[in-house]
Parts: structure tokens; C-alpha cells; sequence
């Protein structure tokens, strides 16, 4: 057996898929949960920053609906979109003072999660996803149907894969 038919076997791509998904994703869980937690002192930090009580709302949102959304692959796609857009923005709004080492080294960082997000939204969650699991519980239900009037389930998009018109 080769080894690529080994990786086949044991599902190795999607394994993979699901260690980078929750690595990527602790990132945010974990700041969010931080900022949440510590409201006051972030809402301080980031009025000094210029950033008011309603962004850091949504930015809290963001990083706990799309952390989650591509932890548990519900939605990676989007998620991964999202987190990978908040990125960008982050690296060139806040991260621009290279003089800095530290904020260099900051906003290199943030380019780089960046495009691990921006890979994941075109590979998608993988098997190893809620996703998947839903849409096999839909494609079993719908099968299970005496008639065939229901209309075929269609795989979502975070599970399958997807051409692009590139």
C-alpha cells in the first residue's frame, strides 16, 4: 500500500483539516472569551485606540461565532471568510508601525492567519465536520422517504469541494 493510499485509508487529509481548524480557532475562542470576560479593561484598551463600544461588540462576536463556526465545521467557509477578512483589516489598521519589531512581527502574523483562513474557506471543513454529520443525517432522512418527491440534498458547501471560475 502506498502512502498516499494510507493517508486515504485513515483520512489523513481531513484529520488534518480538523487539527488546523481548532488551532486556527483557539485564537479567537480564546480572545473572545478574553474580551468578553474583561469588558471594561478591553473597552478602555480600544478607546484608545479609537474603536468604540459597539465595534468591540462585534468584533467579540465575530471572533466567537466565526472561532466556533470553523472549530466545530459549522459554516467553516464563512467563518474562515470572516476571520480571514478580520485579519487583513487588523494587520493594516492596527500593525503599521514598523519601526516596531514587535508590531512587525505582529502584522506579519496576522497576514499569515490570514491566509490559513482564506485556505481553509476554499478547502472547506473537511469529514470530520458538522457539517458533514448534518448532511448525512439529511441525505438518511431524506432517503428513507417512501416517495421521491422531496428534492435531493444537496451537500453544503463547507463539506464538498468547490470550483472556482478562476
Amino acid at each position: 500500500m502506498t502512502p498516499i493510499e494510507l493517508a486515504e485509508k485513515f483520512h489523513a487529509r481531513d484529520a488534518v483539516l480538523l487539527a488546523g481548524r481548532l488551532l486556527l480557532s483557539l485564537l479567537f475562542v480564546h480572545e473572545g472569551v478574553e474580551l468578553a470576560t474583561h469588558f471594561e479593561g478591553a473597552q478602555k484598551a480600544m478607546a484608545a485606540l479609537g474603536v468604540g463600544a459597539p465595534l468591540l461588540l462585534a468584533v467579540i462576536a465575530l471572533q466567537l461565532g466565526a472561532g466556533l463556526s470553523v472549530a466545530l465545521g459549522v459554516l467553516a467557509r464563512l467563518g474562515a471568510l470572516g476571520l480571514g477578512l478580520f485579519c487583513l483589516m487588523t494587520a493594516g489598521l492596527f500593525h503599521t508601525n514598523f519601526a516596531s519589531q514587535n508590531e512587525l512581527l505582529h502584522f506579519e502574523k496576522d497576514l499569515a492567519i490570514a491566509g490559513g483562513m482564506f485556505i481553509l474557506m476554499l478547502s472547506g471543513a473537511g469529514r470530520f465536520s458538522v457539517d458533514r454529520v448534518l448532511c448525512a443525517m439529511m441525505k438518511g432522512r431524506a432517503g428513507a422517504k417512501a416517495d421521491n418527491t422531496a428534492a435531493p440534498s444537496e451537500p453544503h458547501l463547507s463539506t464538498g469541494v468547490t470550483s472556482l471560475p478562476v
